[in-house]
């Protein structure tokens, strides 16, 4: 018996050892520890709970700690992460959102759901409940200056390439009627206060609007996260004939690269430090009174290195401002000098990394007009 078990462990860890199998299926976590009996597939930690709570699809167990039998270690060396992604994967539409695992539940547990539950990705063609080209129903939305959550209607719309939300079920006009080619839609649970918050950005009139909304219903709140992405892509297909598909593709909805607060003083430098909340969402730094503020109190655009933009650890040496955190950075415009200060040095190292991603990139033509356009700055 133990020769057995010898021999079943080390077929096992052969299969596990696979170069297909050395990331998590579902979220490409590295080197995953437990496997689906039923799926045949090599997953993390975080999604073995979500695939526990589907019991019917899948039945998961511990390469580590769990005991394997022999019918079960010859199904997974048959199918492994890369048979079973060409069936529950064939079929994914472009521009449809395939979290890592450094997105939120919501959005890696319908992944998985939309994957082996409902299989949507199987067949060629299928219809998906977010590639219609309209959207129409209930978001729970955020007020703007009471800040409760109320029902409200909104319709997504890609012959008319727009999202519209109405304060009224039979309202005849929307209150707002946004071009779908300037929304980005990013979850943000934590910030919002709900597993299935999700923000929704646009520009108007060239400053950065915030709505926050949610549902009860995860599904649906990927849904029409997806939705939105599928409406900008055909957009966008339009609008550039020539771009191809994966250009169009990084063109959708994106995460913002760094978020937190940080401590700035206005532009002579002599000003107390005042804690506010900071977004980077790649050349536009904005910062807030409230994570949760309808509108930014101040925004700048972040350039490259070669336009003249940098960023520096610490404070300029005489710096009058009084503040209490205590880890400063600068950044360098050609215009002028921003200070920051940050609570933690981890803090300061991670957002002296963001910008420093960003500084080190070329500008586009549509960053330089973007900069040309932007005439917001931080006031005192």
């Amino acid at each position: 018996m133990a020769g057995g078990h010898e021999r079943t462990m080390k077929a096992l860890k052969e299969v596990w050892r696979r170069a297909e199998n050395s990331l998590c299926a579902d979220c490409g976590k590295p080197d995953p520890d437990w496997a689906s009996s039923t799926l045949g597939v090599f997953i993390c930690l975080s999604c073995s709970g979500i695939h526990r709570n589907i019991p019917s699809i899948s039945k998961v167990k511990s390469l580590k700690m769990d005991h394997w039998v022999d019918a079960q270690v010859q199904f997974l060396a048959k199918h492994g992460n890369a048979v079973t992604k060409a069936t529950y994967e064939a079929h994914i539409p472009i521009y449809y959102y395939q979290p890592t695992y450094n997105d939120c539940q919501v959005l890696r547990e319908q992944w998985i759901r939309a994957k082996y539950e409902r299989k949507e990705f199987t067949e060629p063609g299928k219809q998906l409940p977010y590639s219609d080209g309209v959207k129409e129903g209930i978001l729970w939305k955020r007020g703007r200056d009471n800040g409760q959550f109320l029902p409200r209607k909104f319709l997504l719309s890609e012959r008319e390439g727009c999202l519209k939300y109405f304060t009224k079920q039979d309202a005849k006009e929307p209150k707002i009627n946004v071009k779908i080619d300037v929304i980005n839609a990013t979850f943000q649970p934590v910030k919002i206060g709900n597993p299935n918050g999700l923000q929704i950005t646009y520009l108007k009139d060239n400053k950065t609007r915030n709505i926050f909304v949610y549902h009860e219903s995860g599904k649906e709140v990927v849904d029409w996260f997806n939705a939105i992405r599928s409406v900008q892509f055909h957009y966008l297909k339009v609008a550039f004939p020539i771009a191809s598909d994966n250009e169009i593709k990084n063109r959708l909805t994106r995460n913002f690269l760094k978020e937190g607060y940080m401590e700035k003083t206005g532009p002579k430098q002599r000003e107390a430090f005042k804690k506010r909340w900071f977004t980077l969402d790649h050349r536009r730094l904005m910062y807030f009174k409230d994570p949760l503020d309808a509108f930014a109190k101040g925004e700048v655009f972040v350039g490259s290195r070669e336009n003249g933009y940098s960023v520096q650890k610490g404070l300029p040496s005489g710096t009058q401002g009084h503040f209490s955190w205590h880890y400063g950075l600068t950044i360098v415009t050609p215009d002028r000098e921003y200070l920051f200060t940050c609570e933690t040095e981890t803090d300061q190292l991670d957002w002296i990394a963001a910008f420093a991603s960003v500084i080190n990139q070329a500008m586009t033509p549509q960053e330089y007009a973007s900069k040309c356009l932007d005439v917001v700055s931080f006031p005192s």
